[in-house]
């Protein structure tokens, strides 16, 4: 396999803007999950403070908000325990900058539980865009043991620890690890419109020239 270090296409260079059938806000289309930090970038407060902002103004289901983070920065004893909790191949997130842990309070039955988790989802959604809109870049992680984050934490049992999103800014992939590079080139994909849309019946496709009723 040729090294990708040696060549002169590298993720940092190349246009990593998903491809739509109609335009998107660019921040969306721009938003990727890169796995090569730079190691020496630090991420202040401030910035971190923005994306948790945007995380806390997501959509919320029944205005519960149930949706918490914990954070920790390079070099403190919460980064370090999280970077501690992490799966093998989650190594890279070491170099991040600041990682955050999110969790969302369960409630106390089922559904509330499931719609926390929707919650989470649409707050990490927001925290990825804000992120890109500061030219930093974000990549969350289900990849984590999430007892031990509990248990470090004192995290209460209602509480369901779900994800850690790294933050940090682009590294260089001229010094990355190889499986670093690799994985980072991949093209983008996503299912077609037409398999994951649909319209009047369930497996009937929505397209981008499906028309509206008429009125």
């Amino acid at each position: 396999m040729t090294d990708q270090r040696a060549g002169a296409q590298r993720p940092g260079d190349q246009n990593r803007s998903a491809e739509t059938s109609v335009p998107i806000h660019p921040d969306i289309a721009e938003r990727w999950s890169p796995r090569a930090f730079d190691p020496d970038a630090v991420v202040t407060a401030a910035e971190v403070t923005a994306l948790l902002e945007a995380a806390r103004w997501a959509a919320t289901w029944g205005k519960r908000q149930p949706v918490r983070f914990l954070v920790g920065f390079r070099g403190d004893e919460t980064f370090t325990a999280l970077t501690g909790g992490l799966k093998r191949g989650n190594r890279y997130a070491h170099d991040a900058g600041a990682l955050i842990l999110v969790a969302a309070d369960e409630g106390p039955d089922e559904k509330t539980a499931l719609y926390s988790a929707v919650d989470a989802g649409a707050a990490m959604a927001n925290m990825a865009v804000e992120a890109v809109s500061r030219s930093l870049i974000v990549h969350p992680m289900a990849g984590f043991d999430a007892e031990a984050a509990r248990a470090a934490f004192a995290i209460p049992d209602e509480v369901r620890p779900l994800a850690i999103v790294a933050v940090g800014t682009l590294g260089d992939y001229a010094t990355a690890a190889p499986d670093i590079v690799e994985r980072d080139t991949l093209p983008r994909e996503r299912l077609p419109l037409e398999e994951v849309a649909f319209v009047g019946a369930w497996g009937s496709a929505f397209t981008p020239g499906t028309s509206p009723p008429a009125p």
